[in-house]
């Protein structure tokens, strides 16, 4: 399988296949590349309504640039890799994990931050670190914060300095599933009260139903999971019922 850079016949051919309705991995397959390395590339540079070769070649050679011609911010320190990690390795990863974030169709800065958060050791960085490793504005951060804060993604908390630290931990998914079980069910109860003003027995109203016995059904079958996996997944050995009993 070849490896290295995407080259501009590549990128040609990712914009003819996307125009043909071809799907990522048939792409790759075309081109003999893993499939991550397409959808990435899309992503990036337009996502698959807006992807040009021409433009998304341009753009990946102003990226390489900048990249050898950066210098460490003033001030900042480059952090040494962890646990024996290839850098390289670690930042392709992050770009793949941003780019299946946005593919589930979060916004491109959410994406980035969550990633961030996710891949840190500590699970959690302030807003000038999460500036620091992004190099974006302190605004973009907070904006991504909101966004990530208000659907269950992240936790906010104070760090022994009084300073604000964003927390992403083995609890974060659940309350998130639980925050989007609670939002599906607002519309669930949405479309019943629409079902009475459109008159029950009508086309509409019927459709209306049939969409709240879906959805209400969804709903409820999510958070049982969440709450099973948490249970499940969260509960140490030794703590289960009767692992502590002595017998003699």
């Amino acid at each position: 399988m070849p490896g290295g850079r995407l080259t501009q016949p590549e990128r040609q051919q990712i914009a003819l296949g996307m125009a043909d309705g071809l799907a990522y991995a048939e792409i790759a397959r075309r081109l003999d590349r893993p499939t991550s390395t397409i959808t990435r590339e899309v992503m990036r540079n337009g996502g698959p309504t807006a992807y040009r070769a021409d433009l998304a070649h341009r753009a990946t050679e102003r990226r390489t640039h900048r990249r050898g011609q950066a210098a460490t911010p003033r001030g900042a320190q480059v952090p040494s890799p962890a646990y024996g990690r290839d850098p390289q390795a670690v930042q392709e990863y992050e770009e793949t994990f941003t780019t299946v974030l946005m593919a589930s169709g979060m916004p491109k800065m959410m994406s980035r931050v969550l990633a961030c958060l996710t891949l840190a050791d500590a699970g959690s960085l302030t807003a000038s670190e999460l500036v620091q490793r992004l190099q974006v504005s302190p605004a973009s951060i907070s904006k991504a914060i909101t966004f990530l804060d208000s659907q269950g993604l992240v936790r906010r908390e104070r760090d022994e300095r009084r300073r604000e630290r964003y927390v992403v931990d083995d609890d974060v998914w659940y309350q998130s599933m639980i925050a989007a079980a609670r939002s599906t069910a607002h519309i669930v109860e949405t479309a019943r009260q629409g079902v009475a003003v459109l008159v029950p027995g009508t086309p509409a109203a019927t459709r209306l139903e049939n969409i709240a016995r879906f959805l209400d059904f969804v709903s409820e079958s999510t958070a049982r999971a969440a709450e099973q996996a948490r249970e499940i997944l969260h509960t140490k050995p030794g703590a289960r019922s009767g692992d502590t009993t002595d017998e003699i």
